[in-house]
């Protein structure tokens, strides 16, 4: 087979988790038509504004990366019945079921897995289904892309910030990319993989009917309003492990539950941090209260059937009628107990017999029901993910190519999909990559001037 001179140029811009998948993904199908010689049809560059690719990942999972999870629940990602036609697609383009010598999806796995583990990654996995590198380090992921994309001879310009894409004057002719030093490069064909703020800093108009959506901070902490401040600033920097419900008004005398978690949150002097609550982050809106249930139990009378024997057992160990602070004492640090009586003019000193039903009462409630009425999001800068960008109705589900622009894709955090913490981004972020760049290099290798 001969092929034609001219070079097929794919543009990546963003050298995230996304990019770095995308252009690997693409050498690798480049490899498998052209053979070793791909370098010399096709070229790969990934435009990084920053001064190396990764760096985004390098701070995931609190810098072990959790990089997927065995058990996503699709629905929990927004926009989940695009995110879950683009897994499908992903899944029906790497197995193979009806060919007897394809590949096959083993239970457990992905393609995302199965991807890692071609590039020499090993990991290991928690109770609850989250997976990490082996090494425990988020490192290790980067330099296994990197090695991945260095085989492939995807080219890294880094420090190379893309001002604007233009559309091809005329069909069959590359797209151009301005820099914001003034710089220009043509490509065959683009995937924009920039995520979050570095998507507001591309001009896209040149594109007619490409719909960019309010990009917004999600998965962060949330700020409670100013007559809450005096309460989490007691409690700054203290963790506990614990329930939260989000309410929001649904009449004049209502609070309806749209959301809850189980876990560890951290008080901040201007409002509460934890996964949990970059979990109700995404729902959350001005105006909503955050209910802590410090007993994790669900119903105010449970926890008073705890308090009372709690109450019981320190009258029998202290010989003399408990305080709040003694029947607390071990369950709460005196400090969160301190903050939650206060506001309901509750001391730790008042006494709690075992049969005070009213006391007993009020303290259940009241641990179960400490209620934070909310701002907002907290420190954006803290926030994983932003949600909005590309709006998904002008992207294919089978091969994220943009809707009328031959050539053109988005993946990652550049669409409008976001879930939640736990393996959900991330697993995103490489499944989109995996199929874009598929896509793209197949595109490109059809467009080529060969024949036998």
């Amino acid at each position: 087979m001969c092929y034609g001179r001219r070079m097929k140029k794919l543009a990546i811009i963003g050298g995230g988790a996304a990019g770095l998948t995308a252009a690997i993904a693409a050498g690798k199908q480049f490899r498998e038509s052209f053979g070793s010689d791909a370098s010399e049809y096709a070229a790969i560059t990934i435009y990084e504004a920053a001064d190396r690719v990764g760096k985004s990942i390098l701070v995931t999972g609190n810098g072990r990366c959790n990089f997927t999870n065995e058990h996503l629940d699709l629905w929990r990602y927004h926009n989940s019945d695009f995110v879950r036609c683009v897994y499908d697609a992903l899944d029906a383009r790497t197995y193979a079921p009806h060919v007897p010598d394809g590949p096959k999806k083993e239970e457990g796995f992905s393609p995302v897995t199965d991807f890692f583990e071609e590039l020499g990654m090993d990991w290991w996995q928690e109770e609850d289904g989250r997976r990490f590198p082996l090494a425990n380090k988020a490192s290790v992921v980067v330099d296994v892309l990197r090695a991945a994309a260095s085989v492939f001879g995807v080219k890294e310009a880094c420090g190379c910030a893309v001002k604007s894409i233009e559309a091809p004057r005329e069909e069959g002719k590359p797209y151009t990319l301005r820099m914001a030093d003034g710089r220009f490069e043509r490509a065959d064909a683009v995937i924009i993989a920039c995520g979050g703020r570095a998507l507001e800093s591309v001009d896209l108009s040149a594109f007619d009917g490409l719909r960019i959506l309010e990009l917004k901070p999600m998965l962060g902490p949330l700020r409670v309003t100013k007559d809450y401040i005096p309460i989490v600033r007691e409690l700054d920097n203290i963790r506990v492990k614990c329930n939260v419900i989000l309410m929001r008004q649904e009449d004049e005398n209502t609070m309806g539950c749209i959301g809850s978690e189980s876990g560890e949150i951290l008080f901040r002097k201007y409002g509460v941090s934890g996964i949990c609550v970059f979990n109700l982050s995404r729902i959350a809106e001005p105006g909503d209260e955050l209910n802590v249930d410090f007993f994790d139990l669900g119903h105010h009378e449970w926890a008073a059937d705890v308090i009372r024997n709690r109450a019981r057992a320190a009258e029998k160990l202290l010989g003399r009628t408990p305080t709040c602070a003694d029947v607390l004492r071990g369950f709460l640090l005196p400090r969160v107990v301190d903050a939650a009586l206060k506001p309901i003019g509750l001391s730790p000193d008042d006494l709690c017999a075992p049969d005070d039903e009213e006391m007993i009462s009020d303290l259940g409630t009241r641990l179960t029901f400490f209620s934070l009425k909310l701002a907002g999001i907290g420190d954006s800068n803290l926030c994983q993910v932003r949600r909005g960008g590309i709006d998904v109705a002008c992207v294919s589900s089978k091969t994220l190519a943009v809707e009328g622009q031959a050539g053109l894709y988005a993946v990652g955090e550049a669409l409008d999909v976001d879930g939640p913490c736990g393996g959900y981004n991330l697993h995103w972020a490489w499944s989109s990559g995996l199929l874009a760049g598929q896509c793209a290099a197949k595109k490109l290798i059809g467009s080529g001037e060969a024949h036998d």
